[in-house]
């Protein structure tokens, strides 16, 4: 389904009921009002993938019912295994009876000497590289990726290059960003210069898609005279928006709510907000 219509208490109710509906972000659709409602009248509005998203939505279609296939398939094999299992140890309980277990005396712990507690008060206190965290973090999820660092006059950046790296990126740079958070509270800052952590250079590539979805954005305001409402972003991604539309004359920014969910709202230069 790539059109919905939806009705609400005010216009901006029933698109969001909308893209509820179509499990579609704002962006990624064209909406169109057929009542504005009022005085007991609900307004009604039609939205409707775009043509340049629609493609990305069929696909995401298309990959859920292969899942959904391969999780019935995995849940019948899982049902039968399950079953052999249980008629196995039925015949083998009643073949054959558990000796009783042998009784294991309890013997106390060796008593930790006080330079094993002091090492481990070290490790625990001391704070790690931000090459340590890195490396740590490809070993746990046994990933493989070369760090590479740079560093200017405010910040150090860690990139870590490598093949199959999609997961420590995660949806629209969420995981990175929160690695990303986690090294600067864990590992020592060299000259009190900001660390950041990027993946595959994703830092840039986010950058160039953010500044063409702000104009895309942008223009939609312009068009349909509603603001918009950007989903939850860190203070560097919403900078982005903010320089690229500043110096646009057709619409203003403004950023909302408390971090870490802050956001950024788009509005009509004209728009006043009561």
């Amino acid at each position: 389904m790539h059109t919905c219509e939806a009705t609400g208490k005010t216009i901006e109710q029933a698109i969001q009921n909308a893209l509820l509906e179509l499990k579609a972000a704002r962006e990624d659709v064209d909406i169109k009002i057929l009542s504005e409602g009022g005085f007991l009248k609900k307004a009604k509005v039609v939205v409707s993938i775009s043509e340049d998203a629609i493609e990305k939505y069929e696909k995401k279609e298309q990959f859920k019912k292969s899942l959904a296939e391969e999780e019935k398939e995995t849940a019948d094999e899982d049902f039968a295994e399950k079953f052999m299992e249980k008629k196995i140890k039925i015949i083998a309980d009643e073949e054959y009876v558990k000796p009783e277990p042998k009784k294991v005396e309890k013997t106390e712990a060796p008593a930790k000497s006080e330079e094993a507690v002091a090492e481990k008060k070290e490790r625990i206190e001391r704070k790690l590289t931000a090459e340590e965290f890195v490396g740590g973090v490809l070993q746990a999820l046994n990933l493989k990726g070369e760090i590479q660092k740079t560093e200017d006059e405010k910040f150090v950046r860690y990139n870590v290059a490598g093949e199959d790296l999609n997961d420590l990126i995660g949806h629209h740079g969420d995981c990175m960003m929160a690695l990303s958070y986690l090294m600067t509270l864990t590992c020592k800052s060299e000259d009190r210069k900001k660390i950041v952590l990027d993946v595959e250079g994703y830092r840039k590539k986010r950058e160039e898609s953010l500044i063409a979805l702000a104009k895309r954005i942008a223009s939609k305001v312009a068009k349909s005279g509603q603001y918009y409402k950007l989903e939850p972003m860190d203070a560097s991604e919403r900078k982005i928006i903010h320089t690229a539309l500043q110096s646009d004359d057709r619409v203003t920014t403004l950023s909302k709510g408390e971090e870490p969910r802050r956001y950024l709202m788009v509005f009509p230069r004209e728009y006043k907000e009561n």
